[in-house]
């Protein structure tokens, strides 16, 4: 079967990776794919958000099953133009990724099906909101309702950056018009997971838990990023935290979306806070996570494109999907600077006894060479028995990646062996 990935980044090298392992699959291409993903399928130079050029090659170059990972193009239709013109697709109409598209709207579901999260105001009109902010507890969330390359969200630790935050998203106008509404939200203390899960709409399977580090800095510090790295499964995530956020989160979410005529197909990614008053949701996204991605495809041992397959076909529940009891590390290579001003185009070279994953975010081919093209540039990936072991191994493989102002954190899954100890 011919099979196309839109997307770009290391979370689609990491899908295309597990894909290129089925039997299936004859032939596979990326659009746009990068200068790492051009190793293991063939690129092809259409952006990921536009939608009409992406459907005419799709139908012109007889695709037989398309998956489409990132954020925009979900968001955007782009399931919903393939489908039209009979092409097969894993991953949400735009209905259904408007869970990830809108805060407000995330927000008002779980609020109207009892889905636990933490307690919230929006606002459309900038006065009312720096008004509610004078006597709101602090520190508090201000969310920009809409897409915003996972950075739209600001921690506020004083009245003073809570106000600053809410006058660059509406009146400043960082984000663009995500930022034309807003959300001011409690701030929640606890561990942090993040639970990827495939669905049909009827079916829910949670993958592997996972950890974030999204502090740009040891010791998660510095500007919040895209993700500096992972580890996965999550010590903190117990079996019996697994079972609640299946009855309290998970099925009643897909169950939510149902009843709202907006079935929900694909990669529905939980990230969740472990409260004192138990687990609530912090935010979903509508398609794999990033850098999550990074660890938990390396552990399943099942065929991934028989699972979205199945989940296309609305046959999640008799799907094979199983994961390995291990451990995976990720640690992501950045350029130096990121996520505020730096430079690219340095050339990437690999140490012949390279030994683990590697998952190209940010990189572009040039005569023949690999060069950064990008904030975060690499993920490294290990995977072993133990969790000390995929970390130890993971960094023992990051010093055989070499470019010019190359930026790692070095404690990636650190507070994931306290959690252990």
């Amino acid at each position: 079967m011919k099979v196309m990935v839109v997307g770009g980044g290391g979370r689609e090298h990491a899908i295309i990776k597990k894909l290129k392992e089925s039997k299936k699959i004859t032939e596979l291409f990326a659009l746009p794919g990068n200068g790492g993903i051009a190793a293991d399928a063939t690129c092809v130079d259409i952006g990921a958000k536009d939608i009409d050029k992406i459907t005419a090659w799709a139908v012109e170059n007889k695709i037989d099953f398309a998956v489409v990972a990132p954020d925009d193009p979900l968001v955007l239709g782009c399931v919903d133009a393939l489908n039209a013109k009979g092409i097969p697709c894993f991953g949400p109409k735009a209905n259904a990724a408007i869970i990830e598209g809108s805060k407000i709207f995330s927000k008002n579901l779980m609020k109207k099906y009892n889905i636990p999260t933490a307690a919230y105001e929006v606002f459309d009109d900038m006065d009312k909101a720096l008004a509610y902010l004078e006597t709101a507890p602090i520190p508090t969330v201000i969310k920009a309702d809409g897409l915003a390359l996972g950075k739209g969200v600001v921690i506020a630790e004083t009245r003073e950056a809570a106000k600053d935050a809410v006058r660059s998203m509406m009146a400043d106008k960082v984000f663009g018009d995500s930022g034309s509404k807003i959300v001011i939200e409690e701030f929640l203390t606890g561990p942090e997971v993040s639970v990827l899960a495939f669905t049909d709409a009827k079916t829910v399977i949670p993958m592997v838990s996972s950890m974030d580090h999204k502090r740009a800095l040891d010791g998660d510090n510095g500007l919040n990023t895209g993700g500096m790295g992972t580890v996965a499964p999550n010590p903190y995530y117990t079996k019996e935290i697994a079972d609640e956020c299946m009855k309290t989160i998970f099925e009643p979410t897909i169950a939510a979306m149902n009843a709202e005529g907006r079935p929900f197909t694909g990669c529905l990614y939980f990230g969740l806070m472990l409260t004192p008053n138990g687990p609530k949701v912090i935010e979903y996204n509508c398609r794999f996570g990033d850098p999550e991605t990074q660890v938990v495809l390396p552990l399943l041992e099942s065929d991934l494109f028989e699972i979205m397959q199945a989940i296309a076909e609305g046959k999640l529940a008799e799907a094979d999907v199983r994961f390995a009891d291990k451990n995976a590390c990720c640690v992501i290579m950045a350029s130096k600077g990121y996520p505020s001003a730096y430079e690219k185009g340095f050339e990437i070279t690999v140490d012949a006894d390279f030994a683990a994953e590697l998952y190209v975010a940010g990189a572009t081919l040039k005569d023949g060479k690999l060069l950064t093209n990008g904030g975060r540039v690499l993920g490294v990936t290990a995977t072993a028995p133990t969790l000390e072991a995929a970390i130890a191994e993971s960094y023992k493989n990051v010093a055989k990646v070499h470019f010019d102002n190359a930026y790692s954190r070095s404690d990636i899954g650190k507070k994931a062996l306290a959690a252990k100890a």
